[in-house]
């Protein structure tokens, strides 16, 4: 099957993640780490999900196999249609900067401390050679003012608080207005609620 083709086996179009028999092992020497095993799950297009569990219990393992950064050991992993067992090097680059955000609870994580905050939100845009450079900043300023940085958008992160820095972090994931947004413990800085 051609990796672009959309994945329709066992699936119905509103199922946006599905993951079947999961297993995740990470080696170190000669000792394995059994992070996930045999996990199973379908999640709907527009649902929201939180994952909770015990430290060490695999909810930021899952967490990085959704957003490709770590592949699976066994099992099925099918994401936006896409199979995440088959993806090369340059779709997996795409599906990382298109189909899905990433809101990490660390902000060095997030964030470049030498960018002003719109220069932030911008860099996932800058993998969009389609859309002209205007429209990147104007993208990058609605998404700033949806989360109430609207005036802070030249600061650098050394200007700004670390809820504010988590502002620009959640601004920066939905830049490429990402199928699917990932968060992992978002709110360990103090964050107010988004506006209506």
């Amino acid at each position: 099957m051609n990796t672009d083709e959309k994945v329709t086996e066992n699936s119905k179009p509103d199922n946006i993640i599905i993951a079947e028999s999961l297993v995740k092992i990470y080696k170190a020497g000669d000792i394995e780490v059994l992070a996930l095993q045999g996990l199973d799950l379908t999640i709907e297009r527009g649902e929201i999900i939180a994952v909770i569990g015990n430290s060490g219990s695999g909810k930021s393992t899952l967490l990085n196999l959704l957003g490709g950064l770590d592949k699976p050991s066994a099992g099925k992993l099918i994401v936006d249609g896409k199979d995440l067992f088959k993806l090369n090097e340059q779709q997996l680059v795409e599906y990382k900067t298109v189909t899905v955000g990433f809101i990490w609870q660390n902000d060095a994580r997030n964030l470049i401390p030498y960018l002003s905050a719109i220069e932030n939100v911008m860099i996932p845009m800058q993998f969009n050679a389609i859309a002209p450079v205007d429209d990147k900043r104007k993208r990058a300023l609605e998404l700033l003012e949806l989360v109430e940085m609207g005036g802070r958008v030249n600061h650098h992160l050394g200007q700004l608080s670390g809820g504010e820095q988590q502002r620009v972090a959640i601004a920066l994931a939905l830049a490429n207005n990402p199928t699917v947004l990932l968060a992992d413990e978002p709110t360990g800085m103090s964050i107010p609620v988004l506006p209506k």
